[in-house]
């Protein structure tokens, strides 16, 4: 069924919730809000059909007080707690994830509005996030001993401790990879975690914390909140001890700067404009399939997936025609089931830029080469995945973020012209290069300033990649997910240096021009022997 193909007869109107999530059910995941009785409620709607959804209560600046008071007292405990035990804790979180997947997708899908397939790629990611900390945890946090400041005579150890309480500020756009990933690593540290998912997808967060519970977590080590952050963002940033922020390049500046003022750390995963080049020797088919994952998957509400296409002029017509006849075969709709390729967008205001853009650019004299039209017919929130030609600087979208299923595709002479045009942008996070020549393809990559590139793949083999880092440059945001920094970055350094015999001060009867030239002397002796 294609996006011509679809009628009203098939759309989400009528699509209601799967037999998983019951009042009671979306009630019990409610209740592990930290909030106080009787809080204020707030009422999310299921993207599909605008039907309302789950009923939250909120949480008061005082809620989050009450959270990080009891995150302190837990987190002297979890922190004592040996690393086996806390490895063995996340093994069975990473077992109950799989075995209860199918809860897990639907309220991904009910939350989101994304496609089953989609979803499932963050199970996975959660999946490979929790075996990959829990088996090399210890790796990172073991003390460590480093060379000395005077060979034999000085023990020098660095030791790892964790931060204390993390503050998680996670989006609606990736509800299980945002929220359990980023809190698995803090917690494998030794932290205690209190999160602020978005209010939109919160029961998929509160889904991951019930499970960790279940997998043997003390209460009060990972706690939730749920509210606006011009409410309750300042009450978690004046008692984090560090911030893991994923969300707008806007509000990233802001938390960076009240981390200054409060000399704390924090990681920050911003907006992107990300490229994908398509040099004259790539593959085209298999380019074309790329882009279509590159381009739309979870509506294109994902940070790392591709808004600008650069095609070499030479295979710029073969290219294109293939990637606009498969966006156009895509399936787009609703189901709680593996049958469509696209979903819908997760909330109005994010249809309104998608629809403002599109218009924008066509009124200013960009060509449609596919898609390009809201779908109300489907939902509420639904949008063709939207191919564009002609764009020029003037319009909106050539420079700004449009999280939604639309790329836009140039082309270019060479692969410098390339790399200049991916380039000239002030966000970094991501980019795709497709070439049959690796090697051509990982020195074309190595010049893009991007945090990931991947080579003949969209983006999942670099975010996959989780003993390596992930995280954007410039305007992208700071820090990194995955790999070592992915689990330093919640530690404090400590360096213990034990000093026997003989330190820096002269020994008696010693003067200190004469110590000054024996010291002198050594000095002279370890560089010629090549001593770091």
């Amino acid at each position: 069924m294609t996006v011509e193909q679809l009628t009203p007869s098939t759309t989400a109107r009528h699509l209601g919730l799967p037999a998983s999530l019951t009042p009671a059910r979306i009630e019990g995941l409610a209740a592990r809000v930290t909030a106080a009785p009787g809080a204020a409620r707030v009422t999310t709607t299921a993207p599909y059909s605008g039907a309302p959804l789950a009923d939250l209560p909120v949480s008061t600046p005082a809620d989050v007080e009450h959270a990080f008071a009891r995150a302190r007292i837990a987190q002297q405990a979890w922190a004592a707690t040996p690393l086996n035990r806390r490895k063995q804790i996340l093994l069975r979180f990473h077992d109950l994830v799989l075995a209860r997947q199918d809860e897990a997708l639907d309220l991904m899908q009910a939350e989101n509005g994304k496609t089953r397939r989609d979803a499932f790629l963050e199970v996975t990611d959660i999946a490979i996030v929790s075996r990959y900390y829990a088996r090399s945890a210890a790796r990172y946090l073991a003390p460590k001993r480093r060379r000395g400041a005077i060979p034999v005579l000085t023990r020098t150890t660095e030791l790892r401790h964790p931060k204390g309480v993390v503050a998680v500020v996670s989006p609606w756009n990736y509800p299980l990879s945002m929220a359990a990933g980023d809190a698995i690593a803090a917690l494998m540290a030794g932290n205690a975690v209190v999160q602020k998912p978005d209010t939109q997808t919160a029961l998929t967060a509160l889904w991951s914390l019930e499970l960790m519970r279940e997998a043997g977590l003390p209460a009060g080590v990972w706690q939730m909140v749920v509210g606006r952050g011009g409410s309750i963002g300042g009450t978690l940033m004046d008692h984090a001890d560090y911030m893991m922020f994923t969300g707008s390049t806007a509000s990233g500046r802001k938390i960076a700067r009240d981390a200054g003022e409060r000399l704390i750390g924090a990681s920050l995963e911003l907006g992107g404009k990300n490229a994908m080049l398509v040099l004259d020797d790539a593959d085209i088919e298999k380019a074309a399939d790329g882009a279509v994952a590159a381009c739309f998957p979870s509506a294109g509400q994902l940070c790392v997936s591709v808004e600008r296409l650069y095609v070499a002029e030479s295979v710029r017509d073969a290219f294109v025609a293939a990637f606009v006849a498969r966006t156009k075969k895509l399936e787009i709709g609703a189901a709680y089931d593996y049958s469509v390729d696209v979903g819908s967008l997760t909330n109005p205001s994010q249809l309104k830029t998608v629809t403002e853009h599109v218009g924008d650019a066509v009124a200013k004299g960009a060509t449609v080469l596919a898609g390009g039209r809201a779908r109300p017919d489907l939902g509420p929130l639904f949008h063709e995945p939207t191919v564009l030609a002609d764009v020029t600087p003037n319009m909106t979208l050539y420079d700004h973020e449009t999280f939604g299923p639309v790329v836009s595709v140039f082309s270019v002479r060479d692969d410098n012209e390339a790399v200049a045009r991916a380039n000239a942008t002030p966000y970094g996070l991501n980019a795709s290069v497709w070439s049959r020549d690796g090697a051509r393809g990982r020195g074309v990559a190595a010049r893009l300033h991007a945090g990931t590139v991947n080579v003949n793949e969209a983006f999942a083999a670099a975010w996959g990649s989780v003993d390596a880092p992930m995280g954007g440059m410039g305007d992208s945001g700071l820090g990194r997910r995955h790999g070592a920094e992915g689990i330093l970055k919640y530690t404090e350094a400590q360096t213990v240096a034990h000093q026997r015999l003989q330190g820096f001060t002269p020994p008696a009867g010693v003067s200190p021009e004469t110590w000054a030239v024996l010291l002198t002397g050594a000095l002279r002796l370890l560089r010629a022997a090549g001593v770091r």
